[in-house]
């Protein structure tokens, strides 16, 4: 299994990849730049660092691997495990490990991991077919000054034969009236066709939203007395596994276990194995899913992992 080509998968798509028990390779973006002297343009990118005390296990890597590799979650877990003591031990020996397109780890003298990153990719997807390059110094020269010295000694008599060649005005000053107002419609054209576009939309949306109220309007001969209920409907990406389960009417007491405890605990469909999966709850950031991860393991189950996953 080639750990660093997975880790570099990852990096395009998010800030922090952690490898269980060893430690998370992060990425900060920077603006793009010009070097003061010479004169070098480098495009925006994304700055790789590493944090040896980042160790536990979020669960990103492991699932791209079992997803990758078609084996399950506790397997790749293993194989991770097993990959790590390798690298440890070659890094006690005084071995640096490489890794490719992302840099070289080494121990330094009080046994701790140095990170030297590479510089050979950008894992910034907006600047995907940038490159550096250099520019030329711009150089002005003083013509002025050669033209005054030049009028000096060398005085110039208009004839009316040259006199006449200012007719070339005329006609740049017409041309440049022709272009202003040619500009000018060519303007107001595109924000007529942009307020015309966005009055048909409007009017097509106001239209559908006729339409669904019509459908949704009904008579009850005998209404009861209306009720205001208030549901949070749970959204995001990050999601905390507390377990799937090959029978569904397990999962729903799963659920209703967990809700009796106060999780917004749910269901969120089957995975490729065909099991039901319950989660506690789900999260639109990685910060908020970590830190209910920690409390969960620490509270309730030691066992509960973070999936990324995108719901239908």
């Amino acid at each position: 299994m080639q750990l660093e080509t997975y880790i570099s998968e990852l990096l395009y798509r998010y800030d922090c990849v952690t490898v269980p028990q060893f430690g998370a390779f992060l990425t900060n973006r920077v603006s793009a730049k010009v070097h003061d002297s010479t004169h070098t343009f480098y495009p925006p990118k994304k700055v790789l660092s590493f944090n040896e005390q980042l160790q536990n296990n979020d669960g990103l890597l492991a699932n791209y691997i079992a997803e990758i590799e078609k084996v399950p979650y506790a397997t790749a877990n293993d194989r991770i495990s097993k990959q790590v003591k390798a690298i440890k031990s070659y890094l006690i020996e005084g071995e640096t490990i490489h890794f490719e397109n992302i840099g070289d780890l080494i121990l330094n003298s009080d046994g701790k991991i140095v990170f030297h990153p590479s510089s050979h990719i950008n894992y910034l997807t907006d600047s995907f077919g940038l490159s550096h390059f250099t520019s030329q110094d711009i150089k002005r020269e003083a013509y002025k000054e050669k033209v005054g010295a030049i009028e000096e000694t060398a005085p110039i008599a208009f004839t009316p034969e040259k006199r006449s060649n200012n007719n070339w005005l005329k006609y740049a000053a017409a041309a440049v009236i022709v272009l202003g107002l040619s500009g000018y419609s060519a303007f107001k054209y595109y924000n007529n066709s942009i307020e015309n576009h966005n009055q048909l939309a409007q009017e097509e949306a106001n239209a559908q939203l006729d339409a669904k109220v019509q459908e949704a309007t009904f008579v009850i001969s005998n209404p009861l007395p209306a009720a205001t209920l208030s549901i949070e409907k749970q959204t995001g990406n990050y999601h905390i596994v507390a377990g799937a389960f090959r029978i569904e009417a397990n999962s729903d007491k799963k659920v209703d276990q967990l809700r009796a405890l106060g999780y917004k605990a749910r269901k969120i469909g089957k995975n490729r194995y065909g099991l039901h999966e319950v989660v506690y709850a789900s999260y639109t950031t990685r910060l908020e899913a970590h830190n209910a991860l920690y409390k969960i393991r620490r509270e309730h189950n030691k066992d509960a992992w973070l999936l990324i996953k995108k719901l239908d």
